[in-house]
This record gives structure tokens, C-alpha cells and sequence, in this order.
């Protein structure tokens, strides 16, 4: 996927800005999302049900005011950081976002599709003059309704379900689709495959591959420096700097050589995380949905000796390849129902790929990392080249250095200051 597609942009720039819609799905109306799957290929009953337990867990902790995984409780929910969210109250702020993701990638929309002035000095993002954003609403009720009266509440349609990024569903099927090669689709949780290597065998492998885990245990924090580009839909070039400090703390800062722009950010210290994005309607904002799952798994990924203990539930599942190389794929599952797979060259064991599913109120929210140029450090193999794809942009980093087991300012990993010469 090209970063600079008109779907691309269209996706990125929705979530950076679109921060009032207001959608229609009351606190007491939202179903809780269960992760059964959609077509024939039925899920793993077991990772569906600890899914499921884990979003209920945490959709009462967010009812009652409790912070998932802080102490505090306290909790700035969407609804008392911005204007006219009518009904899609009680969530953070990260979740909010995710969910203008999702309905984004789903129709090709952007901003200025919903919001009255969108892209210009003048934007009214609470404004309800626009018919699309009035028709939002509705389709949301519709589906909302459908899977209440239909699924006993369990999120089997979503907006992706009928638009498939258009802003009109198609009506009838091509005969070139009906006789055509078809495109396969897993669903988002797979059942186990009970042939080949299993899920600790295909990790061993991996681990091997990159070095060993007794040597990988023995890295205790590393740091990066990359060039990298992409970047949200801003493009250009920036300077890139990553740490992570075991077990589970990362950062990284994105350096854009316009100095009006500040750095784009993503923080995690071990239970709490941050976003900075430059040119967002929220400039930084502190995560406590699943944001705040995916951090720390990425931050857990950071030191592959404990990848073991970074997901639960952990199983292989059917075989793909990417770019024509046969991938062994693991899936498992994180904190508060977060599903992860990762797919491992089948050929080389190095891992190419981490797809992390979020829930949200309206679906699940993707995050894909892609690693690829595996060089040696010191006996460690380390990707050289990233790509980091989410609903809010898609950024690419090529490393120039790696260092291990150098010491790193806690402060790093703490709440940001992404403003300009700061």
C-alpha cells in the first residue's frame, strides 16, 4: 500500500483530526464486541471466551471511572475532552479515535467527507451541517441494532462488513468475482492448525534465528537511531530515535526538520503511555484503551526472549506467505482481549510481521508492523528496516545504529514534550 494512495491519505488524515464526531451509540446501548468469527472458519472457543472475559473486565473498570492498568482511577474520558459526542460516551479518548479510524478505512472517507471546513483554518468539527455526518450516525445505530437483534449483541457486522472502502455498498456480485480467483481473507481470530510445528517450536526457531535467547536475555535496554519517512499523511524525511528498557518500556521520537511541526511521539513506561501526533486537532494525549494494549506489547516485543510470556493463549495457525515467502503464523492474545499474530519466514524464522487487533465499539482496530534487512550486531540478528502501519498513518524507518545494554534516562519514557524546539 502506497503511502501516498488517496486511500491512504483519506484514512490517515481522518484520525488525526477528526476529534468531535458524534456517533451515535449510547453508554448503555453499547454491545460488548465478542470475537466470534464471520465466516465459515470458526475461531478458537477458548481464546474467544478469554477475549470476551477480558472487554468485559475492562468495559466495567471504564463504566465505573477506573484507569485500566492505573492506580488513580482517574480517567479523562472523549466526552469530557471534546464537544457534542453525543452518545459514544465513557470511552478514552485513544478508543474515540480508533473508532473514526475504522469508519474511515471502511468508507475511503476523510475528514472534509463529515466535517463542515475540514482542512482549512475554519473547521467546525462539532458543527452537524454536513448530511454525511447526520447519515453516520445513523448507519451506526443500524449496525448497532443489527447485531443487538440478531447476534445477541456480539459485533459480527461492522461498517467494513458492507462498505469494503466505499461509500455505497455494492448490490450485486460480478460474474468476474462469482468465477475469478478469490481473494482469501482469515478471520481476525483463527482456530489452531494441527499440522506442522506448533506455536513454541515455531518461537524456538525464531529465537534461534536471531541469535539465541540466552544471548537475547542478556540485552537489558537498546536504543536505535533511523532515518524514516511517511509520517501520517506529512510526509517527508525525519531523524528517528528509539529506546527500550527491560522488561517493558519503550519510546520513540520522530524528528521532522521543519521546525513547526515538533516530534511525533509514542511513549510507554511500563503502565503508562503516551501519543504526540504533529498537526492533530489533540496535539498529545495519554492512552488508556487499547493503545495502551498495544504499547505494551510492543514494548514486551522489544526483548524477544520473553515473547513467551508477552501473549497468552498462544497457538499456531494456518500457514500464508508474504511477498511469496511461506509464512508460519502464531496467534495469541494480551491484555483486555487484544489479539496478536505474527507471522514467521517459514524458510529463515525470522519474524516478518505483527498484526495487533484492539477492541472498540464499533469494531476492531488494526495495527501491522513489517520487519525485514535482518543484520548482526554482536551475534544478534536485528531488523534494519520497519514499517509501521496503523489507522493514523503509515511510517517506514531504516536503521543506521543499534547499540545494547546502554543506559537510558527513565525520562524517555515518560510524558513527552513534542512542541517545537522543546
Amino acid at each position: 500500500m502506497s503511502v501516498g494512495s488517496k486511500r491512504v491519505t483519506s484514512v490517515l488524515s481522518v484520525v488525526t483530526v477528526a476529534w468531535l464526531v458524534a456517533v451515535v451509540l449510547s453508554a448503555t446501548s453499547v454491545q460488548v464486541p465478542r470475537p466470534l468469527t464471520q465466516s465459515g472458519m470458526r475461531g478458537d472457543d477458548s481464546v474467544a471466551r478469554s477475549v470476551v472475559q477480558t472487554m468485559l473486565r475492562r468495559t466495567v473498570a471504564l463504566e465505573v471511572g477506573q484507569a485500566p492498568g492505573t492506580a488513580s482511577g482517574a480517567v479523562p474520558l472523549v466526552d469530557s475532552v471534546y464537544k457534542n459526542v453525543q452518545v459514544l460516551k465513557g470511552i478514552p479518548v485513544d478508543d474515540f479515535l480508533g473508532t473514526m479510524g475504522i469508519m474511515a478505512a471502511s468508507l475511503g472517507f476523510c475528514c472534509s467527507d463529515c466535517h463542515t471546513g475540514a482542512g482549512t483554518d475554519s473547521v467546525k468539527w462539532e458543527a452537524d451541517t454536513n448530511p454525511n455526518k447526520v447519515t453516520a450516525r445513523r448507519m451506526v445505530t443500524m449496525v448497532t441494532t443489527i447485531n443487538r437483534d440478531n447476534f445477541q449483541g456480539r459485533q459480527v457486522v461492522t461498517c467494513w462488513t458492507c462498505h469494503r472502502g466505499r461509500d455505497f455498498p455494492l448490490v450485486t456480485p460480478g460474474i468476474d468475482d462469482v468465477y475469478g480467483l478469490q481473494n482469501l481473507k482469515f478471520d481476525d481470530v483463527q482456530r489452531t492448525n494441527q499440522f506442522g510445528p506448533n506455536a513454541n517450536q515455531i518461537i524456538d526457531k525464531y529465537l534461534v534465528a536471531i541469535g539465541g535467547a540466552q544471548r537475547w536475555a542478556a540485552v537489558t535496554s537498546w536504543t536505535a537511531k533511523a532515518k524514516g519517512s511517511g509520517f501520517g499523511g506529512l510526509g517527508g524525511s525525519a531523524l528517528v530515535d528509539v529506546f527500550a528498557k527491560g522488561p517493558d518500556q519503550r519510546a520513540t521520537y520522530i524528528h521532522f526538520p521543519q521546525a513547526d511541526r515538533g516530534d511525533s511521539v509514542r511513549t510507554y513506561n511500563g503502565s503508562v503511555a503516551w501519543l504526540a501526533t504533529p498537526r492533530a486537532a489533540l496535539r498529545k494525549y495519554q492512552v488508556f484503551g487499547g493503545e495502551l494494549d498495544g504499547a505494551r506489547l510492543d514494548a514486551l516485543m522489544s526483548f524477544p526472549a520473553q515473547l513467551k510470556q508477552a501473549l497468552t493463549n498462544l497457538r499456531a495457525v494456518a500457514n500464508t506467505s508474504i511477498d511469496d515467502h511461506v509464512m508460519d503464523v502464531v496467534q495469541g492474545t494480551g491484555a483486555r482481549g487484544l489479539i496478536a499474530t505474527l507471522y514467521f519466514d517459514q524458510k529463515s524464522g525470522l519474524l516478518t510481521r505483527v498484526v495487533r487487533l484492539v477492541n472498540s465499539p464499533i469494531g476492531r482496530v488494526p495495527t501491522q508492523i513489517d520487519y525485514a534487512d535482518y543484520r548482526d550486531v554482536n551475534g544478534l540478528k536485528v531488523p534494519f528496516n520497519w514499517t509501521f502501519s496503523w489507522l493514523d498513518g503509515q511510517d517506514s524507518f531504516e536503521l543506521t545504529d543499534f547499540q545494547v545494554n546502554v543506559a537510558i534516562d527513565s525520562a524517555k519514557f515518560g510524558e513527552p514534550n513534542p512542541l517545537p524546539g522543546k
